[in-house]
This record gives structure tokens, C-alpha cells and sequence, in this order.
């Protein structure tokens, strides 16, 4: 339907947003699993099958190769290049540095590029305070097992994150797992050879043996037990000079300016490595807060499902017994372009066992033939009332206007109603503090994948939440498609209200705030026709989300209130927040992080994880399925559901809140009907499931 709502539509910019942010958050994601974990990574060296050339093994420790050249040099007498590799420590490597400035002394620190980006304040304090700067890869892969692109993107990016942090590049290379020049050996040294052509001096260590007073590098980690040993060196009276490698060879220096291009691609890739990180730690985090809220949740359904079952067989009875409501109903019928179903719907009610009824169908400015239809049934019971086009809520306070009775039923124009549907919907008002009863919506058309996926969403998450909602005293909505109502309080509330896309919450949060209570009855069953595509599918729940949000916000003094009002908003709201808005935005992380796992880490434990909440799901469905008298092998299409459906339900709740947020208004959208009730589909499911019972 359309109404007051239409002209403002939904900027496309918005989801564009939406994709960007999302897929920017993704790579970086990605980035620090590849990052920690090496997708193809090679940390582990192969043996040597070849040693060095004999001219490198008996060199010096600073390698330039050209071509089939090797010119090795090493330090002279009496001075020391001090350098430091591996991960960067925050602790140690501040107090090595307190240490170096203390006695005067400089160092080359080899770096893994990834470390240079997470760090880089301590990076730029290194560079401050007269150090030298080179590359020690980006992960810390060992080059002569890592294929040549992957030993070229390592040394790439350390050069990224060098432009990004400080705005220098660095010709000094120590390969991983490498001391000596002759642990350069076997594929090692082809590794050494391709980046000596990239311009890379390589630099090992001296070995053990070699004494400082004779000219030494000495190589050492960012641990405690390095700072004793580099502080027991410093103390060597045998040397003259601690200093770097360059400066120890009389070279220029290794760091090179950057042009303002590769800064900005280095600045790109420090804030993408940032991000990354802080998204793996907050996925971490997420996880176990997603995790823990979900079976929360699933575990208090269960409980609370069970028992409303004992309240319902045992509770509602005795009653019932007091005052069986046969009281006249009005039932009211708002429809916009509904010819394919309106008959299938009128039929269905005039063939309730609850014959009192009056029946007036609103058509809100039709442009096809459902006016003409529900007039030509020819019952007097049935009253049709033509208006233009102004929206559901305006079709509703229409209906109500012409109402004769005191309880009134809403139903959609494609829903069809079971023979006790109607009376069994109103006997909960026999009790004079309920003022709004939801019935047991069925999905129909559930013969494909996407009727079936929802089938299982209104069994599992809408009925199992009802009943324990109307435990609590705080059940936010009576759905559209089959709701009854005390007239006085409806007309007291001023009718349907307009303000909200959920017009069928907002009346619900109205009712609990005026003292009235709101409860279910599941033996009332009625059959609707859900969307058939993906894209009515979007629309519809849009709608909804948008919607339920805006009627949370308008009731949201219900929480600070006293009586009913406030059970339901202390209870009902913060029930809408936490589990319909903040558990489904932190609910795909439990997807991304088995995926994150199967990629990065251990493939058993994150499919474990995975597994193990879908058999937790699978064990409440099937309760779920069980209590509503439906077949237990609807179950079959759950893992899908989970894979497809409900990523594309986290992002319509992602773009809702995003759109509430920003302050953007949408358009009703109206699915769609293919008459699904009215061929026969309904009737059909609803013999099978009746027979099975």
C-alpha cells in the first residue's frame, strides 16, 4: 500500500554507503588474517640441498650481489653493528632503545612490515633518535619456501608501511630465519639473489665467534634476555663504536624520501592494517557476545515455550469455562490491488464457525478489480467501503468508523482464515484485562525454498517469541494478518495511528501504555501469502525493521513507566534492542568468524564452532515445529536458511538502522500477489497439517 509515506524514496546512496563500508571492512579483515596467519604462509625453512658459494660462506656478513658478483664486506676493527629483528615489543624495545640513547649507541632495526604499521609511533621514535631502518619482510615468511610473488608482496608491503609510517623506503634486507651468510643456502640464496635485484643489500651476522674488538654485527630479538646480553656488549671496552650497519661501513644511509603518492598508499595500508586488527580483536569479541546472547535467547524460548504450553492447557480452561465469548465481531479487511486473493479471504471468514460477523473490506483506491470481486460474494454480512488511495492506517480508521461491534478483527487481504480461527482469536477477552489478542500466522505458499525459509522463520522466531513475550507481559505486536481488538480503547487511542511503516506494532506498544494487556493464542490459525522473490522479500522486511524502529522510539517513555506500560517497555523494548537490533547486527560475525577460521586458522575448530550453534538451532526448530503441530522435515532446508535467508535479514537490519540513523524515509512497498490462498495452496498445507496431528 501506499500513503502518506510515498513520495519520499530511499536513497540508492545509502546502500551504496552500506556496500562500501562493509566490503572496506572485509578486506581489512581479510588483510589481518593473512597478516597473522599467512594464507599460504612459509615460516618453516626447507633443508639446504645446496650450500653458498664458497666466496659468500667465507666473507663478510654484508652481501651485494650482481648477477654472478658477490662483493661481502663486514665491519672494521673495534666497532659493532648492533641490529635487532623479528616482532616489535612495546616493553622491550622502549627499554632497548632507553638503553642505546644511554650509552650513545645506534642500531639497525630490521622490521616486519606488518609490526611497522601497528606500531607506528614506536617506528617513527626508532627513526628519531638516529637508528637505521630495514625490512625483515612483512610477516616474517621465509622467502626460499614462499613462491617469488609472494616473496615480492612481502618485501612490497614492507615498503608500504615504511611510506606510510615515516615516509622513507629501506634498501637493507634481512631475510628471515637467517644468522650467517651460510645459513643463506639452498633456496635461500635464490630467494637472496631475487631481491638483490631489486637493489636489496642483504645483511646477516657475524658468527659467535667473531669478537667485537675484530669488527662484528651482532643480531639480536626484542626480548628481556637480549637486553641483558646488548647490555653486557655496550659495557665491552674492547669497542669503540656501537653504531649502524651503513654508518659501520662507511656507506650512505639505507632510507630513502618517498614520493606523496606511495605515503598515501602507506598511509592506506597502515590504517587498513589499524582496522583490520581492531576488527579481528572486536570479532573476537563479538563472537562470544553473539554467541552468548544467542543461546541465550534460544535457551529462553524453549523454557518460556514450554511453559506457556502448561498455562494454555491448564490455565486458560478453567476461564474459558467462566465466559465463552460468542460476542458479534467486526472484522475489518484493508486492500489495495488484492483481486487475486480478496475472494479466497472473504470466503474463508464467512465460513467461520463464529457466525456473528460483520465484514467490511476497505479498498484503498484499487486500480484493479478487488472492489467489483468482494462485492459480487453477495453476503449481507460483507460491506465494502471505497476510498482513495491513503495508506493502510488511513484503510484501517475507514473500517473502524463503519464498525458495529465491540471486538474488532484485522486481517490482510491475502490471508485466509481456518473455520475456528475467528472464535478461538477472541475467547482470551474474556478476560477483562486483555485488550489485544495475536493469532498463528501461517506461511502458505512454502513449496520453494524461499516460502520454505520463512515457514520456518514464523514457527521458530515469531511464535516461540510470542509465547514467551505474552509471559512476560511485553509482546510488542499483534501482526497485521490476524489480530483481534476492543473497540473502546481502539477509538480512545484516536484509531490506527499513521505516524509509524508497523502500524500493527505501534498499535500494540499503544495498548500495553494505556494498562491494556496483549497475549497470544496459537490454536488461532491463519494462512498468509509471503514473498516469493527476493527483492519483495527486501521491501517487505525493510518495512518492517524501519518500521518496528520508529515505534520503539515513539514509545520509549514506556520504559520510565509505572503498571503495564512499564513492564512491557523495561521488558519489551529492551527485548526489541538487544535481540532484534543488536544481536542481528553482531550476529553475522559468527559467520565471518568460521569463515575468518576456516581460512586462518584451524578449519575443525571454526566449523565446530559453526556446527555447533546450527545443532543448537536445529534443536529448537524442531521444538518449535513440534509445539505449532507442523512436520518435523521442514528442517531439512535450516542450514541453508541460515547460509542465505538470514544474511540477507542481518543486512536489511544493518541498512534500517543505518537509514534511522541518517534520518532517511522510505516508500510503502506492497509485494507482489500471486493468489497462492486462493488456488488452493493453503487449503492443501493446512489439510496435510491438520491430518498429521
Amino acid at each position: 500500500m501506499s500513503g502518506r509515506h510515498a513520495l519520499p524514496r530511499d536513497p540508492r546512496g545509502l546502500w551504496l554507503v552500506l556496500l562500501l563500508l562493509l566490503s572496506s571492512m572485509f578486506a581489512a579483515v581479510v588483510l589481518e588474517g593473512w597478516t597473522n596467519h599467512e594464507f599460504d604462509a612459509a615460516k618453516n625453512r626447507r633443508d639446504c640441498t645446496a650450500p653458498v658459494p664458497e666466496a659468500v660462506e667465507e666473507g663478510g656478513p654484508v652481501l651485494r650481489i650482481n648477477g654472478d658478483a658477490v662483493k661481502s664486506a663486514a665491519m672494521p676493527a673495534r666497532t659493532v653493528a648492533l641490529t635487532f629483528d623479528g616482532a616489535l615489543d612495546p616493553v622491550w624495545t622502549s627499554r632497548m632503545l632507553d638503553l642505546l640513547r644511554e650509552h650513545h649507541a645506534h642500531a639497525t632495526f630490521f622490521l616486519f612490515g606488518v609490526q611497522v604499521a601497528r606500531n607506528p609511533d614506536l617506528v617513527r621514535r626508532i627513526r628519531e633518535e638516529g637508528h637505521e631502518i630495514g625490512s625483515n619482510t612483512y610477516t616474517g615468511a621465509d622467502l626460499g619456501t614462499a613462491s617469488p610473488s609472494r616473496a615480492r608482496l612481502e618485501l612490497s608491503l614492507t615498503q608500504a608501511a615504511l611510506a606510510g609510517a615515516m615516509g622513507i623506503h629501506t634498501k637493507l634486507l634481512r631475510m628471515p630465519h637467517t644468522t650467517s651468510v651460510d645459513t643463506m643456502c639452498g633456496a635461500e640464496w635464490k630467494a637472496a639473489r631475487r631481491a638483490a635485484e631489486d637493489g636489496y643489500l642483504l645483511v646477516a651476522s657475524d658468527k659467535w665467534y667473531r669478537k667485537p674488538s675484530q669488527g662484528a654485527v651482532r643480531q639480536f630479538t626484542h626480548t628481556g634476555r637480549a637486553y641483558k646480553e646488548v647490555e653486557k656488549l655496550l659495557s665491552n671496552r674492547n669497542v669503540d663504536r656501537f653504531t649502524t650497519v651503513t654508518a659501520g661501513l662507511g656507506v650512505a644511509s639505507a632510507g630513502t624520501p618517498t614520493s606523496t603518492f606511495e605515503r598515501w598508499q602507506g598511509t592506506g595500508l597502515v590504517w587498513g592494517i589499524t582496522v583490520g586488527h581492531v576488527l579481528a580483536r572486536a570479532m573476537n569479541w563479538a563472537v562470544a557476545v553473539a554467541g552468548g546472547l544467542g543461546v541465550l535467547r534460544l535457551i529462553l524460548l524453549v523454557l518460556f515455550a514450554r511453559a506457556h504450553v502448561r498455562r494454555t492447557t491448564r490455565v486458560r480452561p478453567a476461564a474459558s469455562c467462566l465466559r465463552e465469548v460468542k460476542d458479534p465481531v467486526t472484522v475489518l479487511v484493508p486492500a489495495y490491488n488484492e483481486e487475486m486473493g480478496i475472494e479466497s479471504t472473504i470466503r474463508s471468514l464467512l465460513a467461520s464457525t463464529h457466525s456473528d460477523l460483520q465484514i467490511v473490506v476497505i479498498d484503498d483506491g484499487s486500480t484493479d478489480r478487488t472492489a467489483e470481486l468482494a462485492r459480487g460474494i453477495g453476503d449481507p454480512r460483507v460491506m465494502v467501503v471505497r476510498q482513495s488511495n491513503a495508506g493502510k492506517a488511513a484503510a484501517l480508521n475507514t473500517g473502524l468508523r463503519h464498525a458495529m461491534h465491540d471486538i474488532v478483527v484485522m486481517v490482510d487481504a491475502d490471508t485466509v482464515f481456518e473455520p475456528e480461527a475467528v472464535h478461538r482469536l477472541i475467547q482470551p477477552l474474556a478476560s477483562p484485562d486483555v485488550g489485544a489478542v495475536s493469532g498463528n500466522t501461517k506461511v502458505g505458499n512454502r513449496r520453494r525454498f524461499l516460502g520454505r525459509w520463512q515457514h520456518l522463520e514464523y514457527v521458530f522466531q515469531f511464535n516461540l517469541d510470542r509465547r514467551m513475550l505474552e509471559l512476560l507481559e511485553c509482546m510488542p505486536t499483534v501482526p497485521g494478518a490476524i489480530g483481534a481488538f476492543r473497540r473502546e480503547p481502539l477509538t480512545g487511542l484516536g484509531g490506527v495511528s499513521e505516524d509509524t511503516f508497523a502500524e500493527d506494532t505501534d498499535l500494540t506498544m499503544a495498548f500495553w501504555r494505556r494498562g491494556w494487556r496483549v497475549v497470544y493464542e496459537g490454536s488461532a490459525v491463519a494462512w498468509t501469502e509471503v514473498p516469493t522473490s527476493l527483492r519483495q522479500l527486501w521491501r517487505q522486511r525493510y518495512r518492517w525493521c524501519y518500521g518496528t524502529l520508529q515505534a520503539m522510539w515513539k514509545h520509549r517513555r514506556a520504559f520510565f513507566e509505572t503498571g503495564p506500560a512499564g513492564r512491557f517497555g523495561r521488558r519489551g523494548l529492551s527485548y526489541l534492542a538487544v535481540f532484534r537490533v543488536v544481536l542481528p547486527l553482531l550476529a553475522p560475525v559468527i559467520d565471518v568468524f568460521a569463515l575468518y577460521g576456516m581460512l586462518f586458522r584451524d578449519p575443525v575448530e571454526a566449523g565446530c564452532v559453526w556446527l555447533g550453534f546450527l545443532a543448537i538451532e536445529l534443536l529448537c526448530a524442531g521444538f518449535a515445529l513440534r509445539l505449532d503441530g507442523e512436520r518435523l522435515r521442514a528442517l531439512w532446508v535450516m542450514p541453508l536458511q541460515v547460509i542465505v535467508y538470514r544474511q540477507l535479514l542481518y543486512l536489511v537490519i544493518i541498512q534500517s538502522v543505518v537509514a534511522v540513523l541518517v534520518g532517511t524515509r522510505l516508500r510503502w512497498h506492497r509485494a507482489q500477489r500471486f493468489g497462492s490462498a486462493a488456488h488452493g495452496l493453503v487449503q492443501e498445507v493446512a489439510s496435510a497439517e491438520l491430518s498429521s496431528r
